[in-house]
């Protein structure tokens, strides 16, 4: 298995360790949940970066490197669902209409990539789902920060306490927005692939 293969597979356990993080009591977990997500986003932006630059790239990595992403993001906001509302104090809600609309977006398009892939043809990512990636990291680490600098020493906390829920919220609703808007986009821009046999 070649180096951006390793760091695809990586990304999954990172996932599994970043729940095991939110969900735990002791202290700190907070801090570790956002330092094992962050390093799974290394990941995902080396391992596209090195596979393109050394020529590595395998049928492996088209298909589990979208598949991670998708995982690590969706389960992320699946757990914040249960961990803002378990928290009455939580001063940042997920609803889970949004993780729905989310998830739901996420497998409308895998589905769609699946039917092309069955007429041989390939959908290429498009700016729209792009920005739509990074708002979703931007906004689960924004939300990992709220919760984590409530566990890091006065001065430190005093940086992000006053900031981190307003931002955090306006990036949870800018991810829902463009996480629905690319996928209608997406949908409508090849709609041909599922329409041509109603």
């Amino acid at each position: 298995m070649n180096l951006p293969n390793k760091l695809t597979a990586s990304r999954f356990a990172l996932t599994v360790l970043f729940l095991w993080a939110v969900f735990s009591s002791f202290t700190f977990h907070n801090t570790l949940a956002l330092f094992f997500f962050c390093l799974a986003g290394i990941t995902d932006f080396l391992d596209g970066r090195i596979a393109r630059a050394r020529n590595l790239i395998t049928n492996f990595g088209i298909l589990m490197d979208p598949l991670a992403d998708k995982i690590m993001t969706c389960s992320a906001f699946i757990a914040f669902v249960e961990s803002t509302h378990i928290n009455p104090h939580a001063p940042v809600k997920v609803g889970a209409w949004m993780v729905v609309l989310i998830v739901g977006r996420e497998l409308a398009i895998t589905g769609l990539r699946l039917l092309a892939a069955t007429k041989s043809i390939v959908l290429a990512a498009e700016r729209y789902g792009k920005h739509k990636t990074i708002s979703q990291i931007t906004a689960i680490i924004a939300l990992l920060v709220v919760d984590a600098c409530e566990e890091w020493a006065p001065p430190l906390k005093a940086l992000f306490v006053s900031w981190t829920p307003m931002f955090a919220e306006i990036m949870l609703w800018v991810s829902v927005v463009l996480t629905a808007s690319s996928g209608a986009i997406y949908l409508w821009r090849n709609r041909e692939l599922y329409l041509q046999d109603i």
